[in-house]
């Protein structure tokens, strides 16, 4: 098991930056991948972009080019650079772990941060 953490929303202006951060409670040495996915005001919630134990990272269509995930497997911290936002970016973003458990991967999530892109 694992607990998450999310922190680094707020408000931005369209075309501003903003780096999320993602602590886990335990080494995330042995965790399948980690990602990051978003729900925006009356949507789906959907994948934003995931990154795997070898840095293997895939991204959203609507995010790539502008955001950027990685990894400090010694700090135990998962980060999401997003610039060029857009107002379309507006959304809770949460922190997502998948962990391999019993022949399953099991999935665990962090409370979410806001991210407001307004002018």
């Amino acid at each position: 098991q694992v607990q998450l953490v999310e922190s680094g929303g707020g408000l931005v202006q369209p075309g501003g930056s903003l780096r999320l951060s993602c602590v886990a409670s335990r080494s995330i040495y042995s965790i399948y991948d980690m990602g990051w996915y978003r729900q925006g005001p009356g949507k789906q919630r959907e994948l934003v972009a995931v990154i795997s134990s070898g840095d293997s990272a895939n991204y959203a269509d609507s995010v790539k080019g502008r955001f950027t995930i990685s990894r400090d497997n010694a700090k135990n911290m998962v980060y999401l650079q997003m610039n060029s936002l857009k107002p379309e970016d507006t959304a809770v973003y949460y922190c997502n772990a998948r962990i391999f458990e019993r022949l399953q991967l099991i999935n665990y999530w962090g409370q979410g941060t806001q991210v407001t892109v307004s002018s």
